[in-house]
């Protein structure tokens, strides 16, 4: 798989990143959704065993094996300039025009104490 985008979808994961490290996951998410289900931007600590890594734009991204299906060989993901969301597509479809970034790491010890 390969991830598209552009400069400023590129500074906003950066951004999200905070100066830690991490992986974003893609996410489909459907039960007790619509039929077309809610997808998501996770951004997580570490990868699961199940978890398929893959590299573009300089960042690392994940999809879950049994999810890859869901997704396109080539996505585009595109940040909104005035919102905090994404727009996720591909050449064969419109998958949300309204992605959100969830980070789910875990805090650091430092952190964890504040």
């Amino acid at each position: 798989m390969r991830v598209e985008m552009t400069n400023l979808t590129k500074e906003k994961l950066q951004q999200s990143l905070g100066g830690r490290p991490g992986y974003f996951k893609l996410v489909g998410e459907s039960e007790g959704c619509s039929a077309a289900g809610v997808y998501s931007l996770h951004l997580i600590s570490e990868p699961l065993p199940t978890d398929i890594a893959f590299e573009s734009g300089g960042f690392t991204f994940l999809v879950d094996r049994q999810q890859e299906i869901l997704f396109d060989e080539v996505m585009r993901l595109l940040a909104h300039d005035h919102f905090p969301t994404f727009r996720l597509s591909s050449d064969s479809m419109l998958y949300s025009n309204n992605v959100v970034l969830k980070d789910k790491r875990v805090a650091a010890p430092a952190e964890a104490l504040r």
